[in-house]
């Protein structure tokens, strides 16, 4: 009897994981909210030799900035506490006398703001011997700029925290709380979480042999379980606006169907449809959509069968979740591609080739 189409997509990802691409995965596919495919392959943690399963949590990594911190500023536009066009300087005081006073919200989802990608802060902040916070927003604010605000598209952690920082001041809660109480509790929704690694912290009770383990990290020296494994994130508690979201398959599929509903035009119980239509609309000379990521043109982490109309992200840990509005798909792929090291680069060509495989062998 020959391979069913189901067969064809374990067979592929259990090719990576023999391939060492990743050490496990959990694959999850819908259509039309329906879903078609939840599977668990290979080891969550190959030092305490466990196995994936289903309900594996796992460091979504930088899904925190669509999941997280841009559904955030969504339903504090929906509030009526923050507008797209709303200059930095005007809500946060502290750059009321910078250059980067006139930086946007809109600026910041879309990687506008001139913020430079990337920055090793976490050496400065844990040998600061300062609160780690107050120091990495103070970092921010004497960061210079690399290029002109609203001229570039730069994909920047950095504008990310910046956005968190304004969440947490016009909201009056931690980023972390603030979604749980705004979007994921009133889905239904209790497996999207922080951890938070300060001393006094309202952590779920999570069991340890839930996760699936990141690096081996060389200056934590430690396997790390259940702890961010972005560098900055980590240094200032592990919660921020660009990592430090944790999360199994099956709830980032039920936020990505939220998402799904109201790009289809249904009503949603937590997002403004109007907001987040807005959110994934391109700019006449710019690619990127607000708080998302859309399939690049060549050699997208997508494949080639999700349209243009798609939005997504992808998560440095080895996740990513994909969402097309026109035929109603969901690929959630949560692989824990970092462990035990952040080197494999194999994932690279592995996402569009299981994208593809999916779209082609679940109908």
């Amino acid at each position: 009897m020959g391979l069913t189409m189901k067969d064809r997509i374990r067979q592929a990802v259990e090719a990576a994981i023999s391939k060492g691409v990743f050490p496990g995965a959990v694959l999850l596919c819908a259509l039309d909210h329906r879903i078609v495919f939840h599977e668990a392959f290979g080891m969550a943690d190959l030092f305490e030799n466990r196995k994936m399963q289903k309900h594996s949590i796992f460091d979504l990594a930088s899904l925190t900035k669509p999941l997280a911190t841009t559904l955030a500023i969504s339903k504090l536009m929906e509030k009526g506490k923050l507008s797209l066009d709303q200059q930095i300087g005007t809500l946060l005081a502290e750059f009321q006398n910078s250059d980067k006073a006139r930086i946007t919200i809109d600026m910041l989802l879309r990687h506008r703001s001139g913020f430079p990608a990337h920055r090793h802060y976490y050496l400065d902040i844990l040998h600061s011997g300062k609160e780690p916070r107050p120091y990495l927003r103070d970092l921010l604010i004497k960061e210079p700029l690399e290029s002109i605000i609203g001229e570039k598209e730069v994909y920047s952690d950095l504008g990310f925290m910046v956005l968190a920082w304004i969440i947490e001041r016009v909201s009056g809660q931690q980023l972390d709380r603030f979604v749980a109480h705004e979007i994921y509790a009133p889905l239904g929704i209790e497996r999207l979480f922080f951890m938070d690694l300060t001393p006094e912290n309202e952590n779920p009770k999570i069991d340890q042999g839930q996760f699936a383990a990141t690096q081996q990290c060389p200056w934590r020296k430690r396997v790390l379980r259940g702890e961010v494994d972005d560098d900055n994130a980590y240094a200032v508690g592990g919660i921020e606006g660009h990592a430090g979201l944790f999360g199994d398959a099956l709830s980032v599929y039920r936020l990505c169907s939220e998402i799904l509903k109201v790009l289809q035009g249904k009503p949603s119980t937590v997002l403004a449809q109007d907001i987040i239509k807005t959110f994934v609309k391109k700019d006449k000379g710019f690619e990127r959509v607000a708080g998302f990521d859309t399939p690049s043109k060549q050699e997208s982490s997508s494949g080639r069968f999700f349209s243009e109309f798609s939005i997504g992200h992808l998560g440095f840990t080895g996740t990513s979740f994909w969402i097309d509005p026109i035929d109603g798909w969901i690929v959630v792929l949560l692989t824990n591609r970092v462990h035990p090291s952040r080197s494999g680069e194999g994932i690279k060509k592995f996402r569009p080739r299981i994208h593809d495989l999916i779209r082609v062998e679940l109908i």
